[in-house]
């Protein structure tokens, strides 16, 4: 035969000897990829296998989990880290149109003839090494004024309740994203096999409350696993968890491993995925039936922590109670955990609403800063506290310096983060005399969650899943790493 028609029969011209040295290399790299990733060969073809989660960060993470402390309804800014002291010296003057520029208003305010400006309905003062401004709303943050990064110049796209705080979990105003505790799970996976990695808490607080929807901590076009897991107060943390009467746990044990077979036999039939996923759904359900009541009892817990957290703690419901169960999901390996604290919508009667609401919150979320740290958890656990938007400078309705409101306001508003690789005892951005406007350093719910990816060791840019043909992301097409909050 000549030599040109042997190429052609071996175009890549690999002898048999180079074909097996090459095998056995590669033989190695799938057996190390089975050891990183446990499920890296579990079914569903090639589609599968490309659409599968790393499980392993792109890069070393500084955060190995989060906790996000949002309160839903929008805090006022006013009243909590943003000190002006102009709105002092301007009481009751009209907002000027320079400063407000034609910035679209809600149909709460839209009608208002004048925009009187509104100083804040309590003192401020400056606290730690750090210099931070905190109200007296919030005493127990003070405390750990050294400890958290005040981003004074977060801004967002939508003014109302609804589109914001979708926009805040989802990165996008329209329903049916993955929220960012899914995308985090499809990313890393989890780190207890016993417990959801994404696991959600929800209380209310005494002011006016926006509806929170399943739809918050939906795993939208990802696999349903990634959804979150809500966890309620009482004897039944999840629902439908336990068994009826007469059912012993080898009874339980036996009908799973029968359906299991029947769902196995399913999916050779169909190849759908998402058996897979409920195979696994009811897997995790019957380990959480062991592992969720003995998380969720704080029984255990000392004097010490009840003292720190404060007496709320130990009743079911409450903020201060779901924070203690945070730092305790936190010890067992869960990868997100998400609270909401509802109630922060102060259009009326701000001065004592608001007070009302920091006093529900604020000595539990220093306490589980203080509590991650003293652990040693709070250098590798990332803590978010704020919500979707902030307030006005100025009154909705009536002037009354002691019974105002304050409408919406999504151009500048602040929020504290703590741990995880950030920065301690830093302000970040600042907004102009006014607090209407960010004159420095903007922060865009974008940047907020490239940022938190990047702490978690994800490529926000490389975090992609392809879907309806079109690859998607929590950043969409935008999202900077603000890198001067990262230590």
């Amino acid at each position: 035969m000549k030599e040109e028609e042997k190429n052609n029969e071996n175009p890549l011209k690999v002898n048999r000897r180079h074909f097996f040295s090459q095998l056995s290399v590669g033989i190695g790299s799938l057996a190390l990829g089975s050891l990183l990733i446990p499920d890296l060969f579990k079914g569903g073809g090639a589609q599968h296998l490309a659409q599968q989660p790393l499980g392993i960060p792109h890069f070393a993470p500084k955060a190995k989990r989060v906790i996000y402390l949002f309160q839903a309804g929008g805090p006022s800014q006013f009243e909590s880290f943003d000190y002006k002291p102009t709105l002092k010296k301007r009481m009751g003057e009209d907002l000027p149109e320079s400063i407000r520029n034609g910035q679209r208003l809600t149909g709460m305010t839209a009608g208002q003839d004048k925009f009187p400006l509104m100083p804040s309905a309590t003192n401020f003062k400056q606290h730690g090494q750090s210099g931070t401004w905190v109200s007296d709303y919030f005493p127990y943050t003070a405390k750990i004024a050294d400890e958290i990064t005040v981003v004074k110049s977060m801004h967002t796209d939508a003014i109302n309740h609804d589109p914001a705080i979708t926009f805040f979990q989802t990165g996008s105003q329209i329903s049916g994203r993955p929220s960012m505790g899914s995308w985090m799970s499809y990313g890393l996976g989890s780190e207890n096999k016993n417990l959801p990695s994404f696991v959600v808490l929800t209380s209310r607080g005494k002011g006016n409350s926006q509806g929170l929807y399943s739809k918050l901590w939906s795993s939208g076009f990802l696999d349903s696993k990634h959804q979150g897991v809500m966890l309620r107060s009482g004897k039944n943390p999840v629902l439908y968890l336990n068994d009826p009467d007469g059912i012993s746990r080898s009874d339980k044990r036996h009908l799973l491993n029968e359906v299991s077979q029947l769902n196995k036999m399913h999916h050779v039939e169909t190849g759908d995925d998402e058996i897979e996923s409920r195979i696994a759904q009811y897997e995790m359900a019957y380990r959480m039936q062991m592992s969720v009541p003995d998380v969720m009892d704080i029984s255990k817990e000392p004097e010490s922590i009840v003292k720190l957290y404060g007496e709320d703690c130990q009743v079911p419901g409450t903020f201060a109670a779901n924070a203690l169960q945070a730092r305790r999901l936190a010890e067992n390996g869960v990868r997100f955990i998400q609270l909401y604290h509802q109630g922060w919508d102060q259009h009326a009667k701000l001065p004592t609403a608001m007070a009302g609401q920091a006093k529900d919150v604020d000595q539990a979320s220093a306490a589980l800063v203080m509590d991650l740290k003293q652990r040693g958890m709070l250098e590798d656990t990332l803590v978010v506290w704020g919500g979707e938007f902030g307030r006005t400078n100025f009154c909705q309705g009536k002037f009354d310096p002691k019974d105002f409101g304050r409408d919406h306001h999504p151009r500048a508003f602040s929020i504290w983060m703590a741990g995880g690789g950030i920065k301690p005892g830093l302000n970040y951005g600042k907004t102009d005399e006014f607090g209407y406007n960010i004159v420095e350093n903007p922060v865009h719910v974008h940047d907020f969650h490239a940022t938190l990816m990047h702490a978690m060791g994800l490529d926000h840019e490389q975090m992609t899943y392809k879907y309806q043909g079109r690859r998607f992301r929590l950043t969409d097409v935008a999202g900077n790493v603000i890198k001067d909050l990262l230590a």
